[in-house]
């Protein structure tokens, strides 16, 4: 589980010093985002490259460094209904929760491609799940 644990590690330590909780919640939904997304992974980095975030998308799954996201550009490649059912959960307003979101979502992509490739199925399930696990519960 040498990858699980290196994810929650550094998911962890980017966490640190957050409200706790509100963290905790943030990191759920982006899990579910993924999981539950039409298409997986692959079906949620689709979105960005429709938006025109193709380049910041393949830099979180590639083995460089991670182009940064603004929570504009989240907001654009998710929608703003997404953003608001996501802010609503969380309990704050849609800027905060669209750029909570742009913080976490490329370093967690990027750490589950680790070898530059999509995981699809039921490796990308159990790996969330094992994640989810270890940071939650």
């Amino acid at each position: 589980m040498g990858l699980l644990d290196q994810v929650a590690g550094q998911v962890l330590g980017g966490l640190t010093g957050g409200g706790g909780g509100g963290q905790a919640d943030l990191l759920k939904i982006v899990m579910s985002l993924i999981q539950g997304h039409e298409g997986g992974l692959g079906g949620l980095l689709g979105k960005f490259n429709q938006a025109g975030l193709g380049q910041q998308a393949a830099s979180w799954v590639g083995t460089g460094a991670n182009m940064p996201l603004s929570g504009d550009q989240l907001q654009s490649a998710l929608g703003a209904d997404a953003i608001g059912d996501i802010a609503g959960k969380l309990g704050m307003s849609a800027g905060d929760a669209s750029g909570a979101l742009a913080n976490l979502l490329p370093g967690l992509i990027d750490q589950l491609t680790p070898q530059g490739q999509v995981t699809e199925g039921d490796a990308l399930s159990q790996g969330l799940a094992g994640l989810a696990g270890k940071l939650l519960g």
